[in-house]
């Protein structure tokens, strides 16, 4: 067994990400956005992916500092190979993936079509194994981080209403994040998982304007609100950088207390 000391000397040295190369999908809004900010501001060259190009140009730009902007479908592997191999040879290497890019189509299992479920699976399971092996594929021999975005859903057969694609891929995509921190730890991958609740986003546009939806949810919630897109970014810089050292897969719930009812 190999022996690990680590530095106490500086702690909130730990979760400085200072000359790490990060890669953010699903990075032009939400989530994926705030994730960059912070990524940005704790020392990281940031580089924000995302399907739609104009989205990724304006988020990069609001950033600003060393953060940069790429196309990517995460569903399509020969753009995922090419783009990651892009970036590798600009920067030298990938240090850290959020793999954040994600689609839901709420459809109960028996109004879900396949096309609708593929398209689900082909993005929230398939587009994040896609991303975290070709991007641990450049990651230095000292290591990396691969933290992928569940969902309180990963562990809840039921929720506000039926979401059938979508529960399915993001419970697959738990154990896919265990898988990979098995497999990888020999190589000093760490791979983790952040669970956000309900999150303050466009993506759930249509649950902030229903009030009865609203009101459930916060019956449902022991804190009785949502999570902000920073709070959850807190949580993914936390689980990529060295203050989780000794972090791997793992899932972390931000989520006000849902799991815990």
């Amino acid at each position: 067994m190999t022996m690990s000391r680590v530095d106490a000397g500086d702690p909130l040295g730990r979760f400085r990400l200072d000359g790490r190369v990060v890669c953010i999908t699903g990075g032009a809004a939400g989530i994926g956005a705030a994730t960059g900010a912070l990524m940005a501001a704790a020392g990281a060259l940031v580089v924000i992916l995302d399907r739609d190009p104009e989205a990724a140009e304006e988020a990069a730009a609001g950033i600003g500092g060393t953060c940069e902007a790429r196309a990517l479908d995460v569903a399509d592997e020969t753009q995922v190979v090419e783009v990651m191999a892009a970036i590798a040879e600009a920067h030298g290497k990938i240090d850290v993936l959020i793999a954040n890019a994600g689609i839901n189509i709420r459809r109960t299992a028996m109004d879900c079509s396949l096309e609708d479920w593929n398209a689900v699976v082909a993005v929230n399971l398939t587009g994040v194994f896609l991303t975290a092996r070709t991007a641990a594929r450049h990651m230095p021999e000292g290591g990396g981080a691969v933290v992928t975005t569940a969902s309180i859903m990963s562990f809840s057969g039921g929720g506000l209403y039926p979401n059938i694609a979508y529960m399915t891929t993001k419970g697959a995509l738990v154990n896919l994040t265990r898988a990979l921190a098995v497999e990888w730890a020999g190589r000093n991958i760490r791979v983790n998982a952040v669970a956000p609740t309900w999150t303050r986003t466009a993506f759930i546009q249509p649950l902030l304007d229903n009030d009865e939806l609203m009101a459930r949810l916060g019956e449902m919630t022991p804190m009785r609100r949502l999570a902000e897109p920073e709070e959850v970014a807190h949580a993914m810089l936390f689980l990529a950088s060295d203050a989780a050292s000794m972090v791997t897969g793992h899932t972390l719930a931000v989520d006000g207390g849902f799991l815990a009812r």
